[in-house]
């Protein structure tokens, strides 16, 4: 399954993870039930995953409203995002 997955074009490039590196292979360790390491690997798996399913809820429930929710866990998500970010790069070099 992981030689399936898509690389990263950013980090192709320039030799420097995205804000994305690693969503992929953590969505791949949610689902196989490694849950700890899919946290190591992208921290914002779990916020990420949440984000999707709200948008899809929205989609599916067209009777409620869920702007304010995935404006919130779209916001929550970024933050989360960007300081994991800065933490791996910080640590990294």
């Amino acid at each position: 399954m992981e030689k399936y997955m898509i690389p990263c074009l950013f980090k192709k490039t320039t030799g420097i993870d995205c804000v994305g590196c690693g969503f992929q292979r953590a969505v791949y360790m949610v689902f196989t039930g490694d849950f700890k390491d899919a946290f190591y690997m992208f921290p914002a798996v779990y916020t990420t995953l949440l984000f999707f399913s709200i948008v899809l809820l929205n989609f599916i429930d067209t009777k409620r409203n869920y702007h304010k929710l995935i404006v919130v866990s779209a916001i929550v998500n970024v933050l989360i995002m960007i300081i994991s970010y800065i933490y791996k790069m910080y640590n990294l070099y």
